[in-house]
């Protein structure tokens, strides 16, 4: 599967757009919608590279739910696993309960498991709670 336009556009929404380098909460240079690789002190790209790292960055994602789901998924379920995976690395995917209820045929309680996702240094935060609610709403769509 490959995620759809929906999904593309939530995790642009969520990570948003910055065409100079940053460092992002957990302190990782940054640029453009969330991509880490080969990020320096003082880049400057274009939205249209934005664009393409996004692109290759998704690849990456929807390799690691596509070669790890073992069950049948709808395109809200893949788009809204990509953008966990796109979020949360897929070390925290493969070794994730929401990935183990979902390979056991357990909708509900996978769809239960975004929520224990929004901890930053074991404090809940506002901006990941909505993203993994914007997440598990899709999923359940």
């Amino acid at each position: 599967m490959e995620i759809s336009n929906r999904g593309t556009e939530l995790i642009k929404r969520f990570e948003g757009l910055r065409l100079t380098a940053y460092r992002c909460s957990a302190g990782v240079l940054t640029i453009g919608y969330g991509h880490t690789r080969g990020v320096k002190t003082g880049d400057v790209i274009t939205g249209h590279q934005a664009d393409a790292f996004l692109r290759e960055d998704l690849q990456v994602a929807e390799l690691t739910v596509n070669t790890n789901v073992r069950t049948k998924m709808t395109q809200g379920q893949f788009d809204a696993l990509v953008s966990f995976v796109f979020h949360v690395g897929t070390g925290n995917f493969t070794r994730s309960t929401l990935l183990k209820k979902l390979n056991a045929g357990d909708y509900a309680g996978a769809a239960g498991q975004f929520y224990r996702w929004i901890y930053a240094d074991g404090k809940p935060l506002d901006g990941l709670r909505r993203r993994r609610t914007a997440e598990r709403e899709l999923f359940l769509s």
